[in-house]
């Protein structure tokens, strides 16, 4: 289980740098308001709402999708609580999901595949939850194009937040091929993103650009032989994707 406020928690600790040097040019401006002429204070207190006002919607938005939102109950997933299925779960590092996966689908058989390349995804925010969180157990690093499975192995491919982590168009395309591969006839990948879009903008500010649109997701969704049978918002903020073989019948 999630504690309260895990999520929000989450952005600002890993992402401290930021917040702390965010807040201090605040501070800064804040007590050269209040030491100005009288006549600029108007200006500079409006410029003090501009700057905090980011970071403020920002952290708000956070609290929303990850603390109180429906993304981590999971109830949105396509897939019967009871199922006995083989569900892979693929992150890039940092696993909130894991845990959550196998107390929902308890009966079913759950593979964690962790693809964080440390010479790749140089972040540190990706460092501080990796440190912060241990991997789930029987986690196995993989590459995104080889992963350690024979084909028609899976019934879920899970990729929960984490697939903007390959930032080349073709290295995207090439890991879904190779999701594709392992998928059953009737197996489902399910793709879960912030999208560079109207909403996310407001939200994040210039921090959506670390997202990708929806026409590239279903983009590289084609070029990938897959074809999208299901699309729904988790939030106004997060939208998820099932996806199955191009040409198989749903």
């Amino acid at each position: 289980m999630r504690r309260p406020l895990e999520g929000v928690w989450n952005v600002v600790r890993f992402n401290w740098h930021f917040y702390v040097g965010a807040g201090g040019s605040l501070l800064v401006l804040a007590a050269v308001a209040g030491f100005a002429p009288a006549a600029w204070r108007p200006y500079l207190l409006g410029l003090l709402a501009l700057g905090a006002a980011p970071v403020l919607i920002s952290l708000l938005v956070s609290y929303y999708v990850y603390d109180v939102s429906e993304l981590y109950r999971l109830g949105w997933l396509p897939i019967d609580p009871a199922s006995r299925g083989r569900l892979v779960n693929i992150h890039a590092g940092f696993d909130e999901t894991s845990g959550l996966l196998q107390q929902r689908f308890a009966r079913a058989q759950l593979r964690v595949f962790d693809f964080y390349d440390p010479q790749l995804h140089r972040e540190v925010s990706i460092k501080r939850a990796r440190a912060a969180y241990p991997p789930f157990p029987g986690t196995v690093a993989v590459q995104p194009g080889a992963l350690p499975l024979p084909a028609a192995s899976t019934d879920y491919a899970l990729l929960l937040l984490s697939a903007h982590e390959i930032r080349q168009q073709r290295e995207r395309v090439a890991f879904f091929a190779e999701v594709r591969r392992t998928l059953t006839p009737q197996g489902r990948i399910i793709v879960v993103e912030h999208l560079r879009d109207p909403a996310n903008f407001l939200a994040y500010t210039i921090g959506f650009f670390h997202f990708y649109s929806r026409a590239t997701w279903r983009r590289v969704f084609r070029a990938a032989g897959l074809e999208v049978v299901q699309e729904q918002k988790i939030t106004p903020f997060v939208s998820a994707f099932t996806l199955q073989v191009y040409g198989n019948a749903t």
